[in-house]
């Protein structure tokens, strides 16, 4: 199945989910993303690493510098209580709008 982009203003929400599960440098993250999604999603590096620089400015990660397991220097990123928090509020209103549009694409 070929990689589809990402859909609009999911990929935060995906990343958090991510980090949810420990800590983990941008390439595992995108990694995590097209294994967990049967490889069908792909976070690109032109979306991926911008979106972690947003999420480290809102507070809902935080940063530090590690090697990685083929000895390269990158930013391992956590997950904050705050990032949690969002983590939680995004994906009621995903759930919710991902019902409203299955009850309109049954009902229509």
């Amino acid at each position: 199945m070929p990689l589809i982009s990402m859909p609009k203003g999911a990929l935060a929400m995906l990343i958090l989910r991510v980090l949810q599960g420990g800590r983990y440098h941008g390439y595992a993250i995108a990694q995590r993303i097209r294994h967990l999604s049967g490889d069908v999603l792909d976070a690109e590096e032109g979306s991926l690493y911008p979106a972690l620089q947003r999420i480290l400015i809102e507070g809902w990660a935080t940063a530090e510098w590690g090697v990685s397991e083929t000895g390269r220097r990158v930013r391992f990123y956590k997950l904050t209580s705050d990032g949690a928090k969002q983590l939680k509020r995004e994906r009621n209103e995903y759930e919710q709008a991902t019902a409203a549009i299955q009850a309109i694409l049954r009902l229509a």
